[in-house]
């Protein structure tokens, strides 16, 4: 049976992305007390409920805080049992949780009359860092809709036929911030920029103008040919140590053309040679 935990802080998605699992076919329990986890694992194993091949549970800041402390040893007592656990942790930068519960008006599960909205987001993280630090699977929903987090989740955990290392090319543009959720970031603003051709102004890294453009450039093709061979050398290292998913970051200035040309020429390559290749053009989004 395959586990996945869903964590990350109030607000970031977490329900969102439960919800994209219950519709999979994942059996999904939210707001776990951490010290249930065996138990339920156990359970779950159990003959009668053999038709649950996939399960998820929500672990929150519901919990208390000393059950977090619990969790490394918990987490290793549900993998001596055999199950193919993985973790996902969401969360967001402080600026857009805020925003968020603002429009909302929902409460943070930790905040009071003593302890404002911005004093509980900041103890979230810490009493949260147990399950951050394990997790298999960041993703940060700063930039991020509801229907984007639902297709990403899809992708990456949909069907039991998805097994190995899911791989993800993203590109981004640096004036909008780093992704924190990258395993490698790959900084490709001395690349020739087709933003000073008026002509390729208005386009994107994904029509053929830009491309030719770029295909022309020797630099170009050396920083792709780097990039994708230390790639194959490297992944297979990841995949043997049982990595999950590596999310590979392409940046340019603004993320409409050059980034946006090697994540998906990389992503083109890399599927060709294996199962579980996405891409995800984040300022295109």
């Amino acid at each position: 049976m395959k586990l996945v935990v869903v964590s990350g802080l109030s607000g970031s998605g977490k329900t969102i992305a439960l919800q994209a699992l219950e519709d999979l076919g994942y059996y999904c329990i939210d707001n776990l007390p951490v010290t249930l986890l065996p138990t339920l694992t156990t359970h779950l194993e159990s003959a009668p409920h053999r038709h649950y091949k996939h399960a998820a549970v929500g672990i929150d800041a519901r919990n208390l805080s000393e059950d977090f402390e619990q969790f490394p040893a918990l987490l290793e007592q549900v993998r001596i049992q055999g199950l193919n656990c993985q973790i996902l942790f969401l969360s967001a930068d402080d600026v857009t949780l805020l925003k968020r519960f603002s429009e909302t008006r929902r409460k943070h599960p930790l905040s009071g009359p003593q302890t404002p909205l911005a004093e509980a987001v900041e103890q979230e993280r810490v009493l949260l860092a147990p399950l951050a630090a394990a997790a298999d699977w960041h993703i940060d929903t700063s930039r991020t809709n509801v229907h984007q987090l639902r297709e990403l989740v899809r992708e990456r955990l949909g069907g039991s036929v998805r097994e190995g290392l899911s791989l993800l090319f993203m590109s981004f543009g640096y004036k909008h911030g780093i992704p924190s959720d990258a395993d490698f970031v790959f900084d490709v603003r001395c690349l020739p920029n087709p933003h000073w051709v008026p002509t390729l102004r208005p386009h994107t890294g994904l029509e053929q103008p830009v491309i030719d453009f770029l295909e022309q450039q020797h630099d170009v093709a050396r920083m792709y040919e780097s990039i994708r061979d230390f790639l194959t050398a490297w992944v297979p290292r990841f995949e043997a140590e049982n990595r999950s998913y590596i999310t590979v970051a392409m940046g340019c200035t603004g993320g409409y053309h050059r980034s946006v040309y090697l994540a998906d020429r990389l992503a083109a390559h890399f599927r060709a040679q294996r199962d579980n290749v996405m891409v995800r053009h984040r300022e295109l989004s």
